[in-house]
């Protein structure tokens, strides 16, 4: 085991289970029975239970191992692990959940599969399991079968069905490894087949679904590995059932060491997705776009007008009420460790907008199996009409501030933004004077943006109406088609941004001091805002050389998390980030040299 967790971790699921696997081939973060429930794989967050032995992890162990190789089969969520020891022996484990197309449906069940070969010589292995109950208060309880292990994990009850010789698993025995093996981890159901034979089937199917995927993608020319991964581990966040998209498959990883600013991303947050969609329309990722929309559309009904949260659960359930797990340790023993996440409480007025841009699409894209309707239209003016009733009013803001409240600059512009886009749509179904009502909304909300959060004495937008800070949403006022790039007062904004923002190749949030003292580490996504915007000045050669700064700082995997520490260039933050993933694919499609120059 390593001398304590780090985020150099590969991600495998199917948009029902998702895992977290390190480099040693060990499961260390697994939810059941989604991504937003119990984690049986725990020791991502050091559970109590395991005292000094730890706990919460399923491994393949190789005796004498010297080396261990880790890498995803091309263009695919399944990972292949490779050991090779002292004598010259070779093993290989495949690690997946299975998706396929089977009877008309995709087949996505709450499952793993484990498939251990030998490669060379005969390898002498440890299989080990101990997964974990209660947030970490209890050991999983194992009973046997004759070819499976029923472990109970407090509400979570699974079974592992596997060809492997029981007798060395429950003794946590070594053994050769003279064939291959096969595991599968499910629900506590029988298991109706031959698991070693079924799991190269899956393998093949699984293999087959992701690489047709990916050639589905509209990919730039260059960094196309880099776009690739980030897409499929997208799609890995999202929850297929009702189109929910979540921040990142973990909680409580700290954002910075020993600061207490542990969160639970393990929901939908319609800011999140509302970029995360945006980021897939540029690779043409119709699926997941479309599976979203029917999530938002829900949400428009639920929400008939009122008020929205910043974020739901996967199932669209409200309450999120945060609380801390005590038999959590944390990650590096860094807690505390939170389930759920008070930020459900908070009113941030650029969900609003964030609701009507990804909306207005299904008004426009042909490809769609459901278009918008005018039926559809008047209910999104709902959400309009408290866009507009909110948009100067104080808020926690997009950095969802606890116990600071202002009028956010950012959130006033995602309230005329949805107004802006309404008056699109109205147009493009004939609805004229709907469509001049929007507008003159919107302008209503210009007017306030450019009077308010204009700062007269500074010469730039501050964050917030009336004052004089600055944040990184500030580069959104000409991404999002508030004013152009060249608008003179967007150039004193975007300079006086990177003049107290920019650390090195790090772009911060923030810099002022917030409820937990003042940010230690940089978000990435922030810094992705700001090779964006380097670009949209013109500066498009020194935004290619930070974007590849950028993707230097990925996991072996491919991966980013929230934050990093910008002295060391470590790390921090839920794993693996949306947000950070999203930035990746705009960068790469925005810089990337187009493809008439090799065709």
């Amino acid at each position: 085991m390593p001398e304590q967790p780090n985020l150099d971790l590969a991600p495998i699921g199917n948009c029902a289970a998702t895992a977290l696997i390190d480099r040693d081939g060990r499961f260390v973060w697994a939810c059941y029975p989604r991504i937003d429930g119990e984690p049986v794989f725990s020791a991502l967050l050091e559970p109590s239970c395991g005292g000094s032995e730890n706990a919460g992890f399923w491994s393949v162990e190789m005796a004498d191992v010297t080396e261990t190789t880790q890498e995803y089969i091309r263009n695919t969520a399944v990972l292949r692990t490779e050991m090779r020891d002292a004598h010259g022996a070779v093993v290989e484990i495949i690690d997946f959940a299975p998706r396929l197309h089977h009877l008309n449906r995709t087949y996505k069940p709450w499952a793993f599969y484990r498939l251990i070969r030998p490669v060379s010589g005969t390898p002498r292995i440890r299989v080990r399991m101990i997964p974990t109950g209660h947030w970490g208060r209890d050991l999983g309880e194992a009973t046997y079968g004759s070819s499976h292990i029923r472990y109970e994990c407090g509400p979570a009850v699974m079974r592992l069905t596997t060809n492997a010789p029981l007798t060395y698993l429950r003794e946590d025995q070594t053994f050769r490894l003279e064939g291959p093996l096969g595991f599968h981890l499910g629900p506590d159901e029988p298991y109706p087949n031959e698991v070693l034979t079924d799991a190269e089937h899956m393998l093949r199917a699984t293999i087959a679904y992701w690489q047709g995927w990916v050639r589905t993608l509209t990919i730039p020319l260059e960094w196309q590995e880099a776009v690739i991964r980030a897409a499929i581990t997208l799609k890995l966040c999202s929850y297929d059932d009702t189109g929910a998209i979540v921040a990142a498959m973990t909680t409580s990883i700290p954002e910075a060491a020993n600061t207490g600013r542990n969160w639970d991303y393990r929901y939908c947050w319609i800011r999140d997705a509302y970029y995360v969609v945006r980021a897939l329309n540029r690779l043409g990722a119709a699926d997941m776009l479309e599976s979203y929309l029917v999530y938002l559309r829900n949400l428009t009904d639920q929400s008939a007008g009122g008020h929205v949260q910043p974020l739901y659960s996967v199932s669209l359930q409200s309450d999120l009420t945060e609380r801390i797990a005590p038999d959590m340790t944390g990650y590096r023993g860094m807690g505390p460790v939170r389930v759920g996440n008070q930020a459900y409480e908070h009113h941030q007025h650029d969900v609003y907008g964030q609701m009507v841009l990804p909306l207005t699409q299904s008004f426009f894209d042909a490809r769609f199996l459901r278009v918008g309707t005018e039926a559809d239209f008047h209910t999104l003016e709902k959400v309009g009409e408290r866009a507009f009733a909110v948009y100067d009013k104080p808020d926690a803001g997009l950095w969802e501030f606890r116990t600071i409240a202002r009028v956010h600059t950012y959130s006033a512009l995602l309230c005329w933004a949805a107004c802006d886009r309404l008056a699109n749509v109205a147009v493009s179904l004939g609805l004229n004077e709907r469509s001049a009502f929007w507008s003159e909304r919107a302008g209503i909300i210009r007017k306030a943006i450019e009077e308010k959060a204009w700062n007269e004495k500074l010469g730039i937008f501050a964050g917030s109406f009336g004052g004089e800070e600055v944040d990184a949403s500030l580069l959104q006022l000409f991404e999002l088609g508030f004013l152009p790039a060249d608008d003179p007062r967007c150039i004193a904004t975007f300079k006086e941004c990177e003049r107290q923002l920019r650390k090195g190749d790090n772009f911060y949030r923030y810099v002022e001091p917030d409820d937990f003292g003042a940010p230690e580490t940089a978000f990435n996504f922030c810094t992705f805002w700001y090779i964006e915007a380097l670009h949209l000045q013109g500066r498009t050669e020194e935004a290619r050389d930070l974007f590849e700064a950028m993707l230097a700082r990925r996991t072996h995997s491919g991966l980013l998390s929230e934050d990093v520490q910008v002295e060391t260039g470590e790390l921090w933050g839920n794993f693996p980030q949306t947000y950070s993933l999203v930035g990746l694919i705009t960068c790469a499609d925005l810089l990337s040299r187009p493809w008439t120059t090799v065709r």
